[in-house]
C-alpha cells in the first residue's frame, strides 16, 4: 500500500471532464485506488464517487493505491493532477 498527498493543480479543479480523465488514468491499473479528502474516501475508478468530492484547484488530496502496480498508479495519477 502506498499513500501520497498531492495538491490539485488543474486550473478548473476537478469538474466533470477532468474527473472523467482521472478515472481513465486510474482504470488502467489493477490496483485498488482511492482518493481521500477530509473525511471522504472514494474509489478513484468511480466517476460518481469522484464527483461527490467537489474538489477545487489548490486543494490537497491523499491518493492511496494497493496492488501489484501501485507505484505506477500513484505516479501517473500524481502527474495528471499536477500537470493538466
Amino acid at each position: 500500500m502506498i499513500k501520497k498527498t498531492v495538491t490539485i493543480e488543474i486550473s478548473s479543479g476537478l469538474e466533470a471532464r477532468p474527473i472523467a480523465m482521472l478515472v481513465q488514468v486510474a482504470s488502467q491499473y489493477e490496483s485498488k485506488i482511492y482518493v481521500e479528502c477530509g473525511s471522504k474516501r472514494v474509489n478513484a475508478k468511480s466517476i460518481m464517487g469522484m464527483m461527490t468530492l467537489g474538489l477545487s484547484a489548490g486543494e490537497q488530496v491523499t491518493i492511496e493505491a494497493v496492488g501489484a502496480d501501485e507505484d505506477a498508479a500513484i505516479r501517473d495519477i500524481e502527474n495528471y493532477l499536477k500537470n493538466n
